[in-house]
């Protein structure tokens, strides 16, 4: 009953300090552990997040999106945040998708929205941590191995965009700025509140499954996505 305890109270933060609010109930909702409750406010707060990461981007990187005719950013969103009960194929993205997707934007070659083939990626792979669901029920599983292998991918994701350059020197893909007359770390933020929210709910479901997670400890030179 303690473990039950502990899941109520999260529910109880979730529901005093997420920003998207709590859903109203519903009579399917009865058929909802606390659990799963848990799990569907961290996907509600971490899909918010990715629509925040996904506006920033955009403006960080306008050049991107004027590589699409006619595009706009909640045009692009729109196509990221459907409801995908399997993994995201989009020819744009020549058939990749999660972290192939993510390696996508970060080469050199590739000529195409590189802030879309990274959101692509880094939704499609959120997704398969979430089994590609966005409601969970008594009977429904969600992999804490999954979960944690996220985190760690988003870990390795900041790495990148801090440390991939062109030709120029300058980053492929632009994010926070940290120079002596303006610091803006609104991005580093953002990445935090997606990596806690996942390590987060890994350490719920393996409580509630009584598994352990795998854990990796990750080096400059060995800073490669891990499959989920």
């Amino acid at each position: 009953m303690k473990w039950y305890g502990f899941s109520l109270l999260v529910i109880l933060f979730f529901l005093g300090g997420c920003s998207s609010g709590a859903s109203q109930f519903r009579v399917q909702d009865l058929a909802k552990t606390d659990v799963d409750l848990v799990a569907e406010l961290h996907r509600q707060e971490v899909t918010a997040l990715l629509k925040q990461l996904n506006t920033k981007l955009y403006k960080r990187n306008p050049a991107e999106l004027k590589k699409i005719s006619g595009a706009t950013i909640n045009g692009r969103w729109q196509v990221l945040s459907q409801n995908y009960t399997a993994p995201m194929l989009l020819p744009e993205l020549q058939g990749s998708h999660g972290i192939d997707a993510m390696r996508l934007a970060f080469d050199e070659q590739f000529q195409g929205d590189r802030i879309f083939a990274l959101m692509a990626g880094l939704v499609d792979m959120l997704n398969e941590s979430y089994s590609y669901k966005s409601e969970f029920y008594w009977l429904d599983s969600i992999d804490q191995q999954k979960l944690y292998n996220s985190a760690r991918n988003i870990e390795i994701l900041v790495w990148l965009l801090h440390s991939r350059e062109n030709p120029s020197g300058q980053a492929l893909i632009l994010t926070d700025s940290m120079s002596a007359e303006h610091l803006n770390l609104s991005f580093e933020r953002l990445f935090g509140k997606l990596i806690a929210h996942q390590d987060m709910l890994a350490l719920i479901m393996a409580g509630k499954t009584q598994r352990t997670v795998n854990t990796v400890a990750h080096g400059i030179v060995s800073m490669t996505f891990i499959p989920l």
